[in-house]
């Protein structure tokens, strides 16, 4: 645990001279938050809380790309050898680069959210404890998803194309850039298969104070399990060589961490009632301000 805790505060270190971090982490949130609610929200109170929790999501997802692509480089550059000499095991150096970008993460949210109260006069502050949890269990999911991908691929190449497929997915198909009632109905089930959804939909529910710690536990499991399974599968494929490379059939392993949401996607198209709240939450806020976006016949 001492190992975790240290090469946890080395890789905070690390980051905070990164410009890079800055720039993706903090002014590019911030510039799609005020862009949002300048163009978007119009004053409506509902929608600045439907935007922040957009934004939320964005923020929290942004570890899936940042993590992948850094491990890869220190498995390239040779980084990962110095640190296996130490000697320092896998679960160590990958559960140090969970809870570094979350300890990152968790001041910005909460610049997020105090900007919207105070500067936007964002109504309410929503289910706080329930935007917490999210976005601690999203933090950890979605990094651990992005170390999965860092752990199945050879080159940097082969994970920026990996991750350019997914993180299209995630943005498009989940509800974090537009608004998945918008979507017609096929799609909006498709939409239950992929992680994101999970986490969209959940801070949304909580930040526009539609739903408490009740009504997103479906969230939480899927986001828990998903961390763990994804956790375990870089674990076992962690590789500290650049020359080492991983087999064909290791992507399959990686499909693993997808497991949950295939089990809670197929329940909610039968028995869950997801989609039918998402749609009344987006015609609620639909009908504070009509004419925003066109609602679906």
């Amino acid at each position: 645990m001492s190992t975790t805790w240290t090469l946890t505060k080395m890789r905070m270190r690390l980051a905070v001279r990164n410009r890079a971090f800055f720039f993706f982490s903090l002014f590019m949130p911030f510039l799609f938050l005020f862009g949002a609610v300048i163009f978007f929200a119009k004053g409506s109170g509902g929608w600045i809380a439907y935007i922040l929790g957009v934004i939320l999501t964005l923020t929290v997802m942004g570890s899936f790309w940042g993590l992948s692509v850094q491990l890869v480089t220190f498995r390239e550059h040779g980084v990962l050898r110095r640190f296996r000499l130490a000697p320092v095991s896998a679960s160590a150096m990958l559960a140090s680069s969970i809870i570094s970008n979350y300890f990152l993460t968790l001041p910005i949210v909460v610049i997020e959210i105090i900007v919207c109260r105070y500067a936007f006069h964002l109504r309410s502050w929503g289910n706080l404890w329930g935007i917490f949890v999210l976005v601690t269990l999203g933090s950890a999911a979605f990094a651990a998803f992005g170390l999965t991908i860092a752990s199945v691929t050879n080159t940097m190449q082969e994970t920026q194309m990996i991750n350019n497929l997914i993180w299209m997915g995630f943005l498009f198909l989940s509800g974090a850039t537009i608004p998945l009632a918008f979507f017609p109905g096929w799609l909006q089930r498709v939409a239950l298969f992929i992680p994101a959804t999970y986490l969209a939909t959940g801070l949304e529910f909580s930040a526009t104070n539609q739903a408490g710690l009740t009504e997103i536990v479906t969230d939480l499991v899927a986001l828990a399990i998903g961390l763990w399974l994804a956790f375990e599968v870089s674990r076992q494929l962690f590789r500290w060589e650049p020359e080492a490379k991983a087999p064909r059939r290791a992507k399959l392993w990686a499909v693993a961490a997808l497991v949950p949401f295939i089990v809670f996607g197929i329940w909610e198209n039968y028995t869950g009632t997801r989609l039918k709240e998402m749609n009344q939450n987006y015609h609620a806020l639909s009908s504070e301000m009509a004419g925003f976006l066109p609602t679906r016949k």
